[in-house]
């Protein structure tokens, strides 16, 4: 599980194709406690540490995984969001994330509000259907709270420390990017369509016994 805070970016050193993609990443996390085995969210998708090369972290992405997620869409020099599985002890301050991309979206373009930036995103119904204004979405691995939506897009606030510290800072129009909606209300609405049948059954019951 991951936050959506990310911890650091880093550089697609290659991308190297075959039964599964061999993903190079030039990352500070490398440096720092990253080990074998371990989970990362890249740009919002959860990938284990194959290999720890001094400064440079390896991922295997499966073919699924590069048709389900903008992935397979970075080149050599792409730069990525970071960020380890949470720790048990570590404090929690985006939301849930399972770096399970649930959608692909497009960023649609910036405009300026104030110090900040709105920032708008393209979305499809499958992550619309849980996305709520005020609620948390992760986009590219980024935790952020939606703004305003409608039936095919959503907007984002963005603070300069946000832009400054992750790859928005070399987003443009047009780029595709990892969606990500908020899992609680997956379990809600799974919750909701068991109590549904469980009352259709009852009433039925009821219908046959009269």
């Amino acid at each position: 599980m991951f936050t959506g805070l990310v911890e650091g970016t880093g550089r697609i050193v290659s991308l190297e194709p075959g039964g599964m993609t061999r993903l190079v990443v030039s990352a500070n996390l490398a440096g720092d406690d990253a080990r074998i085995g371990d989970s990362v969210s890249v740009n919002g998708v959860c990938l284990t540490v194959n290999e720890v090369d001094r400064d440079e972290l390896v991922f295997h992405a499966m073919p699924e995984t590069l048709r389900r997620t903008a992935l397979g869409g970075l080149s050599k020099g792409s730069l990525v969001n970071l960020e380890r599985a949470m720790g048990a002890g570590s404090r929690f301050g985006g939301h849930i994330v399972q770096g399970h991309v649930d959608g692909v979206g497009e960023m649609l373009g910036v405009r300026p509000e104030g110090d900040a930036q709105m920032w708008t995103f393209t979305a499809s119904a499958d992550v619309l259907r849980y996305t709520v204004e005020k609620g948390s979405v992760c986009v590219d691995g980024i935790s952020l709270t939606v703004a305003s939506l409608d039936e095919g897009s959503f907007d984002v606030s963005i603070l300069p420390q946000t832009r400054e510290n992750t790859n928005l800072r070399e987003l443009k129009a047009g780029r595709k990017v990892n969606l990500e909606a908020d899992v609680i209300g997956k379990y809600v609405e799974r919750l909701m369509e068991s109590r549904l049948r469980e009352f259709t059954n009852f009433e039925r019951r009821v219908e046959d016994a009269v």
